[in-house]
């Protein structure tokens, strides 16, 4: 009798004690690592794909065995105590046999085990994903079953799990445990919130635009601007300077009077140039400059007046070093920071010395502004 009530109670702890490791281990499995397992082509690779896609099914095979061996344990246990000391000692067989069998499933099955399992998943993942891939083979019938119970309580698959802010809160976390470099996490947060940004947040403003006269001469041009920092100037209509019908390049520019060609019409080595409004995102433009191997596009507001330029080097800037306030914040605090930012580099190039207040008007005039002091 004694040997069959232990035989029970290790039977039940030990099976307990393997369900809630892999559980454990399991859910502690990050995508990232089964995605890496899975490239290297191992079978410990496919199973984890496999058991990640469908989480259920070993889920569904570790609380099916794990029901089983406490009901079957619980049951065993209970029926060889009474047989021991149901007639000598009642009080064991109804309050001290199943304290003790609560606290060993409590302590010995579900804490040590689980602990084991979330600390040590990495280790535990082979043997985890080999071992509960034959639970699932002997338990197959049972496993459907609870499959088909719970299908319809499941989330829609094909929701990730995984939001924009979980990333953010993982690059902080990473930064914080020394994971990433302080720079790496800033470019890292700036990328997750690059598709929040539009043209008109980084846009420098048509009022500080360095323009030309599409029927001036290359020459008269030079003569007028030999200290021009810029690598592409717009030009504009002389009867508008809001009608931009493209651009020139400064080194096209410079082979003209090389070559003793000043006197053509700057229009000559005129460029197309792209054309957007102040609300394109800056994840298309960037696509759009690499697809047309260009760096320089007009911003246009509702009426197709030019509201500004922005460049590749804007966008890029915004990437990589720009401070970009969080996403829910409003799109005004979005500019004025953009402005901010653009003053700072204007300054530092000397292109100017102090930027006007920004005016409250609707003028689309006062929208945000980056610089492009290396484009025109």
């Amino acid at each position: 009798m004694y040997t069959l009530l232990i035989i029970f109670f290790l039977v039940a702890i030990v099976i307990s004690f393997l369900c809630s490791l892999w559980e454990a281990a399991l859910l502690s499995i990050t995508p990232s690592y089964a995605q890496i397992k899975q490239s290297e082509g191992s079978q410990v690779g496919k199973l984890l794909q496999t058991f990640k896609e469908n989480i259920d099914r070993p889920l569904a095979a570790i609380l099916t065995l794990n029901t089983i061996a406490h009901t079957v344990g619980a049951i065993g246990v209970g029926e060889q105590a009474s047989k021991i000391w149901a007639e000598t000692d009642p009080l064991i067989t109804s309050f001290i046999v199943p304290v003790l069998m609560t606290l060993a499933i409590l302590i010995l099955s579900e804490l040590i085990p689980k602990t084991i399992g979330a600390n040590f998943w990495k280790e535990l993942a082979p043997f985890t994903v080999l071992s509960l891939s034959i639970v699932i083979m002997l338990l197959y019938p049972l496993i459907w079953f609870s499959q088909f119970i719970t299908r319809a309580l499941k989330k829609d698959k094909s929701k990730s799990v995984f939001s924009r802010l979980d990333f953010l809160a993982m690059t902080e976390i990473g930064a914080k445990e020394g994971v990433f470099e302080k720079r790496e996490s800033e470019i890292i947060t700036n990328l997750l919130r690059f598709d929040t940004i539009q043209a008109k947040d980084i846009m420098t403003p048509r009022t500080v635009v360095k323009t030309a006269p599409e029927k001036m001469t290359i020459k008269a041009y030079f003569e007028a601007h030999k200290e021009l920092r810029f690598s592409r100037i717009p030009l504009y209509q002389e009867e508008s300077h809001d009608h931009i019908t493209g651009y020139i390049l400064k080194d096209e520019l410079l082979a003209n009077l090389i070559k003793d060609d000043g006197n053509r019409p700057i229009s000559t080595i005129k460029r197309d140039i792209i054309v957007i409004h102040e609300t394109f995102p800056i994840p298309e433009l960037f696509n759009r400059f690499l697809k047309k191997r260009e760096h320089i596009a007009l911003v246009v507001d509702d009426f197709g007046g030019m509201s500004g330029i922005v460049t590749m080097e804007d966008v890029i800037e915004t990437l990589l070093g720009m401070e970009i306030v969080d996403e829910l914040d409003h799109t005004e605090d979005m500019q004025a920071l953009a402005r901010k930012n653009w003053e700072k580099r204007a300054k530092h190039l000397g292109l100017i010395e102090d930027l006007p207040a920004p005016s409250q008007s609707n003028d689309p005039d006062n929208n945000g502004s980056a610089d492009d002091s290396k484009d025109g």
